[in-house]
């Protein structure tokens, strides 16, 4: 299994804050959390709101903790509000079922981490989220829409 260092994860946030530039979205927060769910590299763009950490982080904890991406979470909650809900309270509010949030796998399939992103329409953080992945030499899990 292939570890998350510091470069890589600063690779995933740079290349997933110029794709939201290159897109003209709206200010970013970009996490990046290691299998173990500590955070291992951060960068919140001037303009994003206090919030946007929480909500960053909450969406690559929630992909690590439940073993799939933020957007399959905010399917399911949708069909399990009261499983959901006693989530967050096991949690402590750390999960975050919302689009922005993607599993980072290496070559051989293996979680090393999660991206989470906060700051425009769900699609468009997942997008950067994915993009800044790729961009770090690593797989994203994707699902469908």
């Amino acid at each position: 299994m292939s570890m998350l260092l510091l470069s890589r994860a600063s690779a995933i946030v740079d290349a997933a804050l110029a794709e939201g530039r290159a897109n003209n979205l709206a200010p970013l927060a970009v996490a990046v959390l290691d299998a173990g769910g500590h955070l291992v590299a951060y960068k919140r763009e001037d303009g994003a709101g206090i919030l946007r950490f929480d909500i960053a982080f909450g969406k690559a904890w929630g992909s690590i903790g439940m073993g799939f991406g933020s957007r399959e979470l905010a399917t399911r909650a949708k069909d399990l509000p009261t499983f959901f809900s006693m989530l967050a309270t096991a949690s402590g509010g750390r999960l975050v079922a919302s689009p922005g949030g993607v599993l980072i796998r290496d070559d051989s399939g293996e979680v090393v981490g999660a991206v989470g992103i906060s700051g425009d329409l769900g699609d468009n953080d997942e997008r950067c989220a994915i993009v800044g992945i790729e961009a770090a030499g690593f797989h994203a899990e994707r699902l469908p829409a």
